[in-house]
């Protein structure tokens, strides 16, 4: 026998005879058949979320907790800073002892308070007829005219919306309790007025069409408005009449300058 010549009982290695070739490569080995984590790692938890479940429901209490007494505390800053109203009547002594000395605020809500009253503006005025004779008008509402106007109107002029109302608010910031104008502008908003009312009267009054207006008187009618039912405040729903002199209407005015 040859003594190069192998034997059977020759040392094998695990891809054949120690020393050899094998003639073909090895199969890559998958990681799922080893039961190998497949992927990047897990990030880990932080936060609330890093946290047992027996501390998470702690600490959702505690932020609950905080986000009521913020609302709380917001509440009670608003109203302390809001208009008069049912709430702060009721509940003021506790809203002050909320809010006094550490909270306290120099600045309101509003300035100056919203309106509660409704304000409509009304004229009559003496119309020298063709005949020679005067008529008295009965009282026109001019407020409630332009409110039909803007009631049935998608998109209402500014004129109609707030051309009266300025005009009675200029007046009335102008002018006195009894009705004398104070500084230059006054005798303005006196002209003013009249001139609106005036041409009103020409545009919407049937007997002032038929003649000559002479003088127009104008006055306001405040009524409060009424409260919620459920606020159990009470109040007067009896109108309160506010009347000016009488007016002279100028000759340009009454021959229809201003119509």
């Amino acid at each position: 026998m040859d003594a190069y010549d192998g034997d059977s009982d020759a040392r094998q290695g695990p891809q054949g005879p120690v020393g050899t070739r094998p003639d073909h490569p090895a199969d890559p080995v998958d990681p799922h058949d080893l039961g190998e984590p497949v992927g990047p790692p897990p990030v880990p938890r932080t936060g609330v979320a890093a946290l047992s479940p027996r501390y998470q429901v702690g600490a959702a209490l505690a932020l609950a907790l905080v986000a009521v007494a913020a609302c709380v505390h917001l509440g009670m800053v608003f109203l302390s800073v809001a208009p008069a109203n049912t709430v702060t009547k009721q509940h003021g002594k506790a809203i002050e002892e909320w809010v006094y000395p550490e909270f306290e605020q120099n600045w309101k809500l509003f300035a100056p308070n919203p309106l509660q009253q409704n304000i409509a503006v009304q004229v009559r005025a003496d119309v020298m007829m063709q005949d020679g004779t005067t008529t008295t008008t009965g009282w026109n509402d001019l407020s409630v005219q332009d409110g039909k106007a803007i009631d049935g109107s998608l998109l209402p002029s500014h004129t109609v919306q707030n051309e009266l109302r300025r005009a009675w608010d200029f007046f009335v910031s102008t002018h006195g309790t009894d009705s004398r104008p104070m500084g230059l502008r006054g005798s303005l908003s006196e002209q003013y007025l009249r001139r609106i009312v005036v041409m009103r009267m020409y545009q919407q009054d049937a007997t002032s069409e038929k003649g000559t207006i002479e003088r127009v008187q104008v006055r306001s009618s405040t009524t409060n408005v009424p409260p919620p039912d459920w606020s159990g405040e009470k109040v007067s729903d009896v109108p309160v009449y506010r009347e000016l002199p009488w007016w002279t209407v100028t000759a340009d005015e009454a021959n229809g300058g201003v119509r």
